[in-house]
C-alpha cells in the first residue's frame, strides 16, 4: 500500500468490522496538495486497487478508504506463518542502534524503580531485534565519584557495628541494607579484617565491592530474562578527559575555580558545572566523555532510558553532544516514571532489611518473573504505575498474564483431543471459516503490525494490550464454537494454531515463555 500511494499511510481499525479490516484518512491529507475534495480523491484511490489480489474490496466512504483483506490472502499468509514460525512478524532494517538502559549505580541491589526501566528497555530491545535492527543493549556502570566512595564508607560503618562490635555514629548519608553484611563478610575473607576499619583503604574496599554489587545486579536481571551485550565503566573513561575537553573547544570555560559547559546557549536554564572547585568531576562530566565515546562508535541512532527525575538533564547532555561536533538529534531519551506497589490494597511495606527500598528480587520471588515483566510492560513508561501484587498472584481471569497463558494452554489441550491428524490440520483450508472465525484469524495475523507500531512509537504496552484482546477473542470463540468432532475440526484447529503462534511470539517478545499446560481454572 505504501508503494502504491508513494508515502506512509496511517491505518486505523474501524470499530464496526462491517466497514472492513482497515481504514485510512489519507484522502484528507492529500486534499490540499491535489486541490480536490477528499471524497473525490478517495473514489479515485479506491478504483486504483480494483485489481489487487490482497483485498476483496476497497471502498470510499465519506472520504475514508476502507479495505477488506481477501480470504485468499489471509489463508495464504496464515499457512506461511505456520510453516515459518521463526520468521513470523519479523522485519528487515539495517539501522544500527545503541540502547542504554538500567545503568543503576553499582552501590546496591536493584530496586523496583530500576525494574521498570529494565523491563521497558529489554522489551524495546527484543522488538527491535525481531524487526531486524542491529541493536546493542548497553549498561553504563557509574563506578566513579562520590557514590563509590560512600559505598566503601558504608561497608566499614556496617562492619564496625555488626562484625567488630564497635559503637558507631552514622553520618547523614550512607547506604543501608542486608547486602552490606555479605559485602563485609566477603571483604573480611578477601582482604583480612583490617580493611573493615582502616579508613585509608576505603577506596580499595569500594572498588572491590562495586564489582560484587554488579554481580548481584546482573544476577537479578538474569532472573527476569534481561541480559546486556556490553558494559561500559565510567572509571575507564577519564583517561580520555583531556582529548574530549579539547573537542569541546570554547564551549567550556573556567569561572570561580570551576569548569562550566555553555549549556544555556542550547536551551538549558543556566550553564552547568562539569568540574568542581576541588577538582572533582560532576556526574555530567562522566556523561560527556561517555557520549563522546558512544558517538565515536558510529551508530545511526542512540536511545537512553532514564528515570523521570532526569528530565531536566536531557538538554545539557544534548548540548554537550552538539559541542562535540555530533548531531544531538540522533540521541533519543525515553523516561520511565516511578512505581507504587500495593499488597491487598495497602501500600507495600518496605523492608529495613533491604534499606527501606523495595528490591526487584523480592518482587520476582513473590509473583515471578513473568508477572513482573508483564506489569511493567503493560503501561506507558512515562506515566506513573501503581499495581497490587495480590492481583498478579491470582490464578484466574482477573490476572492478565494468567488469562493470556491460559489461552495458549487451552489451544494445546484442544489439539491433544483432536480426532484428526496433524497432516489433516496442516492441509486444511482456512477459507469459508465463517464470520466469527474470520475475525479471529484476522486478529491473530495482526501481530506484525502491532510489533512494528509498538517499537516505532516506543509504546511497548501496545503488545500486552493486543495479547489480552486476542486471548479474550480466543476464550469467547472456545465457548461459542464447537470444534472437536465436527466437519470443520481440521480447519478450526489450524485457525487456533495461528492464534497460538501469535500468543507465543508476542509473549516471547516480552521475555515470557508461553505455557502449554496450566492448573485448571475456568476462564
Amino acid at each position: 500500500m505504501r508503494e502504491k500511494l508513494g508515502r506512509e499511510v496511517v491505518l486505523e481499525k474501524p470499530r464496526d468490522r462491517s466497514f472492513g479490516h482497515f481504514a485510512t484518512p489519507i484522502a484528507f491529507s492529500l486534499a490540499k496538495e491535489l486541490r480536490k475534495s477528499p471524497m473525490v480523491i478517495a473514489e479515485e484511490l479506491a478504483s486504483s486497487f480494483s485489481e489487487s489480489a490482497e483485498f476483496s474490496s476497497v471502498e470510499s466512504v465519506k472520504g475514508y478508504l476502507n479495505f477488506r483483506l481477501s480470504e485468499n490472502f489471509l489463508a495464504e499468509y496464515a499457512s506461511w506463518a505456520l510453516d515459518n514460525p521463526s520468521a513470523f512478524a519479523k522485519g528487515e532494517n539495517n539501522q544500527k542502534i545503541l540502547l542504554e538502559f538500567v545503568s543503576a549505580n553499582p552501590t546496591g541491589p536493584l530496586h523496583i524503580g530500576h525494574a521498570r526501566g529494565a523491563v521497558y528497555g529489554d522489551t524495546l530491545y527484543r522488538l527491535a531485534k525481531h524487526l531486524g535492527y542491529d541493536i546493542t543493549a548497553e549498561y553504563y556502570v557509574n563506578d566513579a565519584g562520590n557514590q563509590i566512595d560512600l559505598l566503601g564508607l558504608s561497608i566499614q560503618l556496617y562492619a564496625r557495628e555488626h562484625i567488630l562490635n564497635e559503637s558507631v555514629v552514622y553520618p547523614e548519608s550512607y547506604y543501608r541494607g542486608e547486602y552490606l553484611d555479605a559485602l563485609s563478610q566477603g571483604a573480611k575473607e578477601h582482604f583480612g579484617i583490617e580493611i573493615l576499619s582502616d579508613e585509608s583503604r576505603q577506596k580499595e574496599l569500594a572498588m572491590w565491592a562495586k564489582d560484587k554489587v554488579m554481580e548481584i545486579v546482573v544476577d537479578t536481571l538474569a532472573q527476569t530474562n534481561i541480559h546486556f551485550d556490553t558494559f561500559v565503566n565510567e572509571s575507564g573513561l577519564y583517561k580520555d578527559w583531556d582529548r574530549v575537553m579539547k573537542k569541546m573547544g570554547d564551549n567550556v570555560y573556567e569561572a570561580e575555580g570551576k569548569l562550566f559547559i555553555k549549556s544555556e546557549s542550547k536551551g538549558d536554564d543556566h550553564d552547568r558545572v562539569v568540574v568542581r572547585d576541588d577538582g572533582r568531576p560532576t556526574y555530567l562530566a562522566g556523561d560527556i566523555v561517555y557520549h563522546n565515546q558512544k558517538f565515536e562508535r558510529g551508530y545511526d541512532h542512540y536511545i537512553n532510558i532514564w528515570g523521570a527525575d532526569h528530565h531536566g538533564y536531557i538538554t545539557r547532555v544534548k548540548a554537550a553532544i552538539d559541542f562535540l561536533g555530533y548531531e544531538s538529534e540522533k540521541l533519543e531519551v525515553l523516561l520511565a516514571q516511578m512505581v507504587s506497589l500495593l499488597k491487598d490494597g495497602e501500600p507495600y511495606k518496605m523492608s529495613k532489611r533491604a534499606g527501606n527500598v523495595i528490591l526487584m528480587s523480592d518482587i520476582v520471588d513473590e509473583i515471578g518473573s513473568d508477572a513482573l515483566r508483564f506489569i511493567f510492560a503493560s503501561k506507558k513508561s512515562d506515566t506513573a504505575l501503581e499495581f497490587d501484587l495480590a492481583e498478579f498472584k491470582k490464578q484466574d481471569s482477573s490476572n492478565p498474564i494468567f488469562y493470556i497463558q491460559y489461552a495458549h494452554a487451552r489451544i494445546q489441550t484442544l489439539l491433544s483431543k483432536a480426532t484428526v491428524t496433524k497432516e489433516d490440520i496442516s492441509k486444511a483450508s482456512l477459507k469459508n471459516l465463517g464470520e466469527n472465525a474470520d475475525t479471529l484469524l484476522f486478529d491473530a495475523l495482526l501481530l506484525p503490525e502491532v510489533v512494528e507500531d509498538a517499537f516505532n512509537s516506543r509504546q511497548v504496552q501496545k503488545l500486552p494490550e493486543y495479547l489480552k484482546s486476542l486471548a479474550a477473542s480466543l476464550h469467547k470463540f472456545y465457548y461459542d464454537v464447537r470444534m472437536i468432532g465436527t466437519e470443520d475440526e481440521a480447519k478450526l484447529l489450524k485457525l487456533l494454531l495461528v492464534v497460538a503462534l501469535s500468543i507465543k511470539t508476542g509473549l516471547s517478545l516480552m521475555g515470557i515463555e508461553a505455557k502449554d499446560r496450566m492448573e485448571r481454572e475456568e476462564v
